[in-house]
């Protein structure tokens, strides 16, 4: 897989890698006015990035400290030894960073595929249920496997029912192309791509038909959060001005992150049709909203559940302090002052 796509690689490797970190010593956090925040290359950051190109963070006194990892787990390992002061887990990673012990806040919900990932089938396969004894492509213990495991118990399958042949997303996405396997999880660009390319099978299922199971989110550090909730709200609204300047401009917007993404704008803007990018009123509705089909802790809380069901977690934590809408909610306040 290319570099500018390994958004979403191995998940629970971080389970063995966060329940050694948690007992090291932490060294001291960034300074206050520079968070250091760790990203992987994704484009639910594209926001992010139109904020620190055009000085949203700037101009409210935030000098954003920007690192860029190749994989997600090690900037996870590093939020855990407090050598970050927020980063962008998956949901299920935040959940796997709970139950491992680290304290955080999630205080924006980045982006929620709406069809970016999803599962190739050729035409002979008429159902999921069909996906019983059949080989599946798709990346072992990454996002793109924990979305299949959750699709397949919507109809009554598991892990045991299926041959699952290791390859990251680009891979299992060839070898649906090739005719070698016929079935493969992936995402975009490589889901369009290959569903394309293949003209014996479809897009069985995305990631549409569960809105609400892979989510990316904006977390920092439970003490720097409370040390320090003016860069924490700054951080929040300079990402939603973000997302408004995109919303408004989505040429220039696409063009200016697809620079720091290092994603070609034709690309970038592909993969942005796959994703929603939630405003304030939408992250108030899945941070502040319990009544809401769409409330962040009713997808932590089944994340969890499934989670701990194939012994990735040893047990479910109390996800409802790691949780922070504060600072949505102060910028509704003003808004409306």
């Amino acid at each position: 897989m290319t570099q500018r796509w390994t958004r979403r690689q191995t998940l629970w490797m971080l389970v063995g890698a966060a329940g050694g970190l948690a007992l090291h010593a932490c060294t001291p956090p960034t300074n206050t006015q520079s968070p250091a925040l760790g990203l992987f290359t994704w484009v639910g950051s594209t926001p992010l990035y139109i904020a620190q190109a055009k000085g949203f963070f700037q101009n409210r006194g935030l000098n954003l400290d920007i690192k860029v990892f190749n994989a997600n787990t090690d900037a996870n390992t590093a939020f855990i030894s407090r050598r970050l002061d927020a980063v962008s887990p998956v949901g299920s990673e935040a959940v796997t960073l709970a139950a491992a012990g680290k304290a955080f806040k999630i205080v924006l919900v980045q982006d929620t595929s709406v069809g970016a990932d999803g599962i190739l089938a050729r035409s002979s396969i008429t159902g999921l249920s069909d996906f019983r004894g059949k080989q599946i492509a798709v990346e072992e213990g990454s996002v793109s496997h924990f979305f299949l495991l959750q699709v397949l118990d919507s109809v009554g399958l598991g892990a045991g029912d299926f041959t699952l042949i290791n390859a990251p997303p680009d891979a299992a996405a060839a070898a649906y192309q090739s005719g070698n396997i016929p079935i493969a999880v992936t995402y975009a660009p490589y889901l369009q791509q290959a569903n394309t390319a293949q003209p014996d099978g479809r897009i069985i299922y995305d990631s549409s038909q569960m809105p609400t199971a892979i989510n990316d989110l904006y977390v920092f550090d439970a003490d720097y959060a409370d040390r320090n909730p003016e860069m924490v709200e700054a951080f929040v609204a300079g990402v939603l001005e973000g997302l408004a300047f995109l919303e408004a401009n989505p040429e220039e917007g696409v063009a200016i992150a697809s620079t720091p993404l290092g994603i070609p704008t034709d690309e970038l803007q592909a993969g942005l049709q796959g994703v929603r990018l939630p405003d304030l009123n939408a992250n108030i509705e899945m941070l502040a909203n319990p009544e809401s089909e769409f409330y962040l802790l009713n997808t932590l809380n089944s994340l969890a559940q499934f989670l701990q069901s194939r012994n990735q977690i040893q047990q479910v934590p109390d996800l409802t302090p790691f949780i922070d809408p504060r600072f949505v909610l102060s910028l509704r306040d003003k808004q409306s002052s």
